[in-house]
């Protein structure tokens, strides 16, 4: 009599850890975070020209209506961290995680429609009648909305890959490779406006070159310890460039001559952009941090040696 075969085990995504021991839940927190925040950088930057256009209320509803949404699919599955396809528990009705997981799909595709149509709706304003740099430069910063992309693709990387796996943790860390390759656009455009009149102006251009470098650096080569250290030294850079520059937006905003705060924040430098150096350090942290759970050996500490005594 054969024995019977014992199944081959499959990923469980550390279902038995604690929600807060793995990344993937933090990442999904930090994604519906920035979309709940989204909803205030927006109203303070179209408040500019008054919401002189229709479709400019569009990334204002998504960000307000998109975390409830979120908050749903979470009390629907019964847990912050998305469920794949095939996990299905048996406590609960097979409908809730098939409501929550395409519910939570929906939300991030629509995401990525907000942020691809904003960068239309950006450029549209002078450069696409007449492309040049100048027009590029001075038209309304045409890489913000893809901040609204880069979070729909979060949700929908949350929902297809496990969170236990090196291509999710590949992922998180090209998503905010991403977003330092925005900034570093946003950085060059926005201080090409005046010149780069201070030379500090520099920093978050070379910084997010920087992160960019360490970022691709990591999703290449996964398993070296070198690289893996190397891009948290960067990121923990990248939170330093961002309080810097977060200071250096907010005292002229205070010390300039509008009559009102309101009219210096929505006219003045933008208070915002540059706690997005520290935002997006944090997503590359999570990212770093899936990495590490995939590939143990890169902060398990070395073997002694043959021969040689371990230290007392």
């Amino acid at each position: 009599m054969n024995p019977h075969p014992t199944p081959t085990p499959t990923p469980n995504d550390r279902s038995e850890a604690r929600w807060w021991a793995l990344p993937s839940s933090w990442v999904e927190l930090f994604a519906a975070g920035n979309l709940g925040f989204l909803a205030l950088d927006i109203y303070v930057a179209h408040s500019m020209n008054n919401f002189a256009r229709a479709t400019e209320w569009i990334p204002l509803a998504y960000s307000i209506a998109a975390p409830p949404l979120l908050a749903l699919c979470w009390l629907i599955q019964g847990r912050v961290r998305p469920r794949p396809a095939d996990d299905r528990p048996p406590d609960l009705p097979p409908w809730r995680p098939v409501l929550a997981r395409r519910l939570g799909l929906l939300v991030g595709l629509a995401g990525v429609v907000v942020g691809v149509a904003g960068v239309v709706f950006h450029l549209q304003s002078h450069f696409f009648r007449e492309q040049t740099l100048h027009n590029l430069v001075y038209t309304a910063p045409f890489a913000a909305p893809l901040s609204y992309a880069g979070l729909g693709l979060i949700l929908v990387l949350n929902r297809l890959e496990r969170g236990s796996t090196l291509e999710y943790a590949r992922w998180v860390v090209l998503l905010a490779m991403g977003g330092f390759l925005g900034n570093f656009v946003l950085s060059l455009s926005d201080h090409a406006q005046n010149g780069f009149f201070h030379p500090a102006e520099w920093i978050p251009v070379v910084s997010a070159a920087y992160a960019v470098g360490a970022l691709v650096a990591v999703a290449s080569f996964p398993g070296s310890r070198s690289t893996w250290f190397l891009a948290a030294a960067v990121m923990l850079l990248q939170v330093v460039v961002g309080l810097m520059g977060f200071v250096y937006h907010l005292v002229p905003n205070v010390r300039g001559p509008m009559p009102t705060y309101w009219e210096s924040f929505v006219y003045g430098a933008p208070i915002f952009a540059p706690m997005l150096f520290a935002d997006l350090a944090l997503l590359a942290g999570l990212g770093l941090w899936a990495v590490a759970l995939a590939r143990p050996e890169i902060l398990r500490r070395r073997a002694p040696e043959p021969g040689v005594a371990p230290a007392p």
